[in-house]
């Protein structure tokens, strides 16, 4: 792994002076080059383990959780048990699709493992600051893979977008937050703006605070309240 800059792409988050990580993975070359990352960027590796068996550092600020390292039936149920101890950042092998289960389960972000070292470092930076980070490197799917979609029901990924929005935040800190590009974020905007009926940015703001949306209700705002 190369380091591309110590800029972080979470800029107002501030977590702990010195971050200690424990990391959870099988595989003995991604652990080399891990832990070589972070220690480069000034986050102590303070413990590694190659099974879930062995016991998390209680002294840990984050502990990073690489998928392939605990058996699929019982991950979502060791995030949950993790998350009482520390904040949890989940590996993930492939562009993030279960992002949002892993975080209802109790864990604070989710990345990718193709991702940049700098989002990478971020993201432990971020989680032991308390946010939550969800990583992903697909673009929005095209119109074809849209078709079989009630026409006014959002996506999760909308859905996130949309609560961000509702949070005041702007088109580039969306792209942060969620680790996607700011002309991904305007994509799904005009989607959002399709499928709820708005035409401007503030029609977008008021169906953002009307809770009924979220969660993709069909139908469009009318007189404050969702029909």
């Amino acid at each position: 792994m190369k380091s591309k800059s110590h800029l972080s792409p979470y800029p107002h988050v501030l977590g702990p002076a010195v971050i200690r990580t424990d990391i959870l993975t099988s595989s003995p070359v991604y652990l080399v080059g891990l832990v070589q990352t972070l220690t480069r960027e000034g986050i102590k590796v303070i413990a590694t383990r190659a099974s879930p068996e062995e016991e998390t550092s209680w002294l840990a600020d984050a502990v990073l959780i690489d998928v392939d390292a605990v058996p699929r039936a019982d991950f979502l149920a060791y995030i949950a048990a993790e998350a009482k101890r520390t904040a949890v950042l989940v590996l993930d092998n492939h562009p993030v699709d279960d992002g949002a289960s892993y975080v209802r389960a109790g864990a604070s972000g989710v990345v990718s493992k193709r991702e940049s070292v700098e989002h990478l470092v971020a993201a432990v930076r971020a989680v032991t600051a308390g946010a939550i980070v969800l990583s992903d490197q697909r673009e929005p799917a095209d119109e074809a893979e849209c078709a079989e979609e009630p026409p006014n029901r959002l996506s999760g990924r909308e859905e996130q977008v949309l609560r961000q929005i509702a949070h005041g935040l702007t088109h580039g800190q969306i792209a942060t937050r969620l680790g996607i590009s700011p002309h991904t974020v305007d994509t799904y905007v005009k989607r959002i703006r399709t499928k709820l009926g708005v035409g401007n940015k503030a029609e977008l703001t008021r169906a953002a605070l009307l809770g009924p949306l979220i969660g993709g209700a069909s139908g469009t705002p009318d007189s404050g309240h969702v029909a």
